[in-house]
C-alpha cells in the first residue's frame, strides 16, 4: 500500500498528539493520588515537587556551569528502573553535554542541595525509542539530588 506523504505526516502527528494526551492523563492521575506532595507544572511540559528545598535562594545553574547530581529513575508504578547507587554521581556541563531533555530542563530549576522529583512524559525522557530497561513511550519519574554547582564565568 502506498501512502501520500502529507497523509502519513498528518496521521503521525495525530498519533503523537493522542499519545501525549494519554500520558498527561496518566501523570495527572498519579499527581491526584499523591496527596502528600504539592506539584508544580513547568512551562516545558513536565511536573515536579520539592523533596528538599533551598530556603536561601542560592544561584540556579546556567549554561556552561558544571553540576554534580545523583538521581533515581522509576516507572509510574514506582518500581525502580535505576537506583542512585547503581547510577552514581553524574558530572554535567549545563546545556553543553547530552542528557535527556527533561533532566536538561529540570536541573536548571534546582539549587545546590535540593532534591526534586520530576514526572516526565516520554517525549521528555527516552521517547519512542526507549532505552536499556525503559520501554518506548514510557513516562518516567526522576528524583534528583543536586549536590554541587560549579559556576563558570
Amino acid at each position: 500500500m502506498v501512502r501520500k506523504t502529507g497523509t502519513f505526516l498528518k496521521e503521525s502527528i495525530q498519533r503523537n498528539i493522542d499519545r501525549i494526551k494519554l500520558e498527561e492523563k496518566v501523570l495527572a492521575l498519579k499527581i491526584k493520588k499523591d496527596t502528600l506532595n504539592t506539584y508544580l507544572e513547568s512551562d516545558l511540559g513536565f511536573w515536579y515537587y520539592y523533596v528538599q528545598k533551598d530556603s536561601l535562594n542560592s544561584p540556579l545553574p546556567k549554561k556552561g556551569d558544571e553540576v554534580i547530581f545523583g538521581y533515581e529513575v522509576r516507572r509510574i508504578n514506582d518500581s525502580v528502573v535505576y537506583s542512585r547507587d547503581v547510577l552514581g554521581d553524574i558530572r554535567y556541563i549545563v546545556d553543553k553535554q547530552e542528557l535527556i531533555t527533561g533532566l536538561q530542563d529540570g536541573i536548571k530549576l534546582m539549587r545546590k542541595g535540593e532534591i526534586v522529583t520530576f514526572l516526565f512524559p516520554s517525549h521528555k525522557a527516552f521517547g519512542y525509542s526507549g532505552s536499556e530497561g525503559i520501554n518506548p513511550n514510557e513516562p518516567l519519574i526522576y528524583t534528583v539530588h543536586l549536590k554541587e554547582i560549579i559556576i563558570k564565568n
